[in-house]
């Protein structure tokens, strides 16, 4: 991918309205910094406050562990080449326990036997969702139901759905990976 400089400009803290800073702030103690695709969305406060809502309800309610929808959302950035999201999501899935070779190396999960037949699941569920949305089997559904509720399958698929959204702005934006620190200002 040919990437020149993003092409929105970030909003700095002294920028956005006291309820975008309040966010700005949470992840500045949690993080240690602002993720620049926060600091882009923030041109638009309304969107960027429901898309946190959204974000932070996907990846931190219900029953799947976030360590498999950490290693879902790896693969679907894998998939849409998103320097800017494997940066990130790389080294929380890490954090959560998948290696480094498991994660340079998801393309052959079928082939490996350090996943589970769950996990394996999990990663076919990111790839047809990612490349062909429109023709996802039967015979994937009953796998996925073999292992998870209906409640766990939408979880699922929304952290790929959300991530083939974050994925595409960050692309689309040539939004540079955050450093630590960023956001303070």
């Amino acid at each position: 991918m040919l990437k020149t400089a993003p092409r929105i400009s970030r909003k700095s803290r002294k920028e956005v309205p006291d309820s975008v800073a309040v966010i700005y702030d949470r992840y500045m103690r949690t993080r240690g910094n602002v993720p620049n695709m926060f600091r882009t969305m923030a041109h638009r406060p309304q969107i960027f406050e429901t898309m946190i809502a959204h974000f932070e309800a996907v990846l931190q309610t219900g029953t799947v562990p976030l360590k498999l929808k950490e290693l879902v959302i790896v693969r679907t950035s894998q998939l849409n080449e998103c320097e800017y999201c494997l940066g990130s999501h790389t080294q929380i899935a890490q954090k959560l326990g998948w290696s480094r070779e498991q994660l340079d190396h998801l393309a052959e999960f079928e082939d490996r036997s350090d996943f589970t037949s769950a996990e394996k699941a999990a990663l076919r569920l990111a790839e047809q969702m990612t490349l062909d949305s429109n023709h996802l089997s039967d015979e994937l559904f009953d796998d996925l139901r073999s292992h998870f509720d209906e409640g766990e399958i939408v979880e699922l698929m929304c952290a790929i759905g959300l991530f083939n959204y974050f994925n595409r702005f960050n692309n689309a934006l040539q939004i540079e990976p955050t450093r630590p620190g960023e956001g303070a200002e």
